[in-house]
């Protein structure tokens, strides 16, 4: 995949999107024939790592998570990043965890990555989802097919999906249109 990490960020001004683009433009780590070659993988560890950058990143996720109760942080980056979002807008946060990481009884949905299978879990009981207003949050877009198995599942148990915000997409690969219907906030396009 070839992706150009010097395609521009906004300019940061005093729009919380915009400051966090930059971050993310600046702090990237792009790795060649990772985790398989020809695979162009996109190190958010970096940004994370950065203070400043990683709150500029959490306060631009809660710049559109209004209306939220629940925030769905997808394993494992997303689980930073719903955790502190979830917390700066005072509603709760769910784990969406990959397979065999939960106690049944438990809520799956498999789906395809770029270059392979995964399968997505959350609880089926303890928590209840009916009419719950999720934000779903993940690091990177890419072919949309975690995304896309996160917000099938969240919905299947009930939520309400308002909205899936991600640091980083990748516009070549399509990934938007396996989430087509939910409104989509990226901080950086490439």
């Amino acid at each position: 995949m070839n992706t150009d990490p010097t395609s521009a960020a906004p300019a940061a001004a005093d729009n919380p999107l915009a400051t966090a683009s930059a971050d993310v433009a600046r702090l990237i780590r792009w790795a060649d024939d990772f985790p398989e070659p020809g695979v162009r993988f996109a190190d958010l560890t970096p940004v994370f790592a950065d203070a400043d950058a990683f709150r500029d990143v959490i306060d631009a996720l809660v710049s559109v998570g209004a209306g939220a109760d629940l925030i769905a942080g997808i394993d494992a980056r997303g689980f930073l990043l719903g955790a502190g979002v979830a917390r700066s807008l005072g509603a709760g946060v769910l784990a969406v965890r990959k397979a065999g990481k939960l106690p049944p009884p438990v809520l799956g949905r498999s789906y395809d990555l770029e270059y392979g299978t995964a399968t997505l879990e959350i609880p089926a009981d303890g928590i209840d989802l009916h009419g719950r207003r999720v934000l779903v949050i993940d690091d990177v877009l890419a072919t949309g097919g975690t995304l896309g198995a996160a917000t099938e599942l969240l919905e299947a148990a009930g939520a309400t999906v308002v909205g899936v915000a991600v640091v980083l997409e990748i516009t070549a690969l399509g990934g938007r249109a396996r989430v087509a219907g939910h409104p989509v906030t990226s901080l950086l396009t490439i």
